[in-house]
């Protein structure tokens, strides 16, 4: 009975984290209006520069599990193929990929602080004043 018990927490445990994992959070300058997942693709892959008259600029984090979990939600690739499709992007001159920053403070930093930023934070950094953007 023991081991049952201990076997149903444990899942329990994983499928909080997995349901968890799923938070990504799209911030946008204070102004910029939600957007559906098409357009956050679209903006992330240099296909859309301009939203309802805004520039925006997308920030990237740099490769590691938030990023992976953005890719993933948004964009359906993985990191690989996200570099390769910039990569392709680059040398045939249709862009260059978003900045990369290292933190979601810069990111958040960053989106405030530039009109038309828009980038993704993990939920848990969600804070008062934010413009939410897509979820």
């Amino acid at each position: 009975m023991k081991t049952k018990l201990k076997l149903i927490f444990t899942l329990l445990a994983f499928s909080l984290c997995e349901a968890h994992a799923q938070n990504v959070i799209i911030i946008g300058h204070p102004g910029l209006n939600k957007l559906n997942t098409t357009t956050v693709q679209r903006i992330f892959t240099g296909k859309a520069i301009e939203v309802d008259g805004v520039h925006v600029t997308a920030i990237n984090l740099k490769s590691g599990a938030l990023r992976d979990r953005f890719l993933q939600r948004y964009l359906n690739q993985d990191d690989d193929k996200y570099i390769a499709y910039w990569t392709v992007r680059r040398f045939i001159g249709k862009g260059i990929p978003p900045k990369e920053l290292s933190s979601a403070a810069e990111v958040i930093d960053f989106v405030q602080n530039t009109p038309g930023a828009i980038g993704y934070i993990d939920e848990n950094e969600l804070k008062p004043g934010l413009n939410v953007v897509s979820r």
